[in-house]
């Protein structure tokens, strides 16, 4: 998997850490707070938007939300900031595959599709801070996932070019954007997006169950 790979990019939530579930506990709370009715494609209508988009989203489709977007963002934050600091964990052995990294002298990337104060309140709590290069949000850019701008970013700040990157994502839309960018994708299994599980495998290059398949060899290779 690593054969020819000169930097490794990581998505944030479900990827390098098990938070998806702190976005269902938000959005549970905030739809009871505000008596919102949410549609079907909720999950799907949003997946890979960044930060930004996925507040306009709700401006858009909640126009009795009366708050501008910076207003709708911070409280998102204010919601979610202790979860991340206190109860949001590491993927199982992405700890150690970030020291090989360091080891071996391979740059370490984050582009994410959350809020920049989150990221970095959960690469401090969890004591990793220091195994990353740079970290890019979705909102540092034009457009969020699917497209490739966050990875492209990314890429470029680690001064490493598209197709010599390893990117590792947790759902399709965050697959793609790494496909779009010209990278290897290696999708890491979570619990939120298991039932997207075969569209994963279908875009992807490679499959992980957690990190110590990598050491261990024994990912899929798609």
């Amino acid at each position: 998997m690593l054969e020819n790979i000169k930097g490794v990019i990581f998505d944030l939530d479900g990827s390098l850490a098990d938070s998806m579930w702190v976005w269902s506990a938000v959005d549970d709370e905030y739809i009871k707070r505000y008596k919102l009715q949410m549609p079907e494609d909720f999950y799907e209508a949003i997946e890979g938007k960044s930060f930004t988009e996925t507040a306009q989203y709700f401006l858009d489709m909640f126009p009795q939300l009366d708050m501008t977007l910076e207003e709708l963002k911070q409280e998102w934050v204010m919601m979610a900031e202790e979860k991340y600091r206190l109860e949001v964990p590491l993927k199982e052995g992405v700890r150690e595959f970030l020291r090989d990294m360091k080891e071996q002298r391979i740059p370490v990337g984050i582009a994410t599709s959350n809020h920049r104060s989150l990221a970095e309140e959960l690469l401090e709590a969890n004591h990793i801070r220091e195994y990353i290069d740079v970290i890019w949000t979705s909102c540092d850019v034009k457009a969020g996932k699917p497209a490739p701008d966050v990875y492209l970013r990314a890429a470029e700040s680690l001064g490493i070019s598209p197709e010599s990157c390893l990117v590792f994502e947790d759902v399709p839309m965050g697959i793609l954007a790494g496909k779009n960018a010209g990278m290897k994708v290696c999708a890491v299994e979570d619990g939120f997006s298991r039932h997207q599980e075969a569209r994963k495998k279908e875009l992807a290059d490679y499959y992980i169950r957690n990190y110590n398949d990598i050491k261990n060899k024994t990912y899929e290779v798609l």
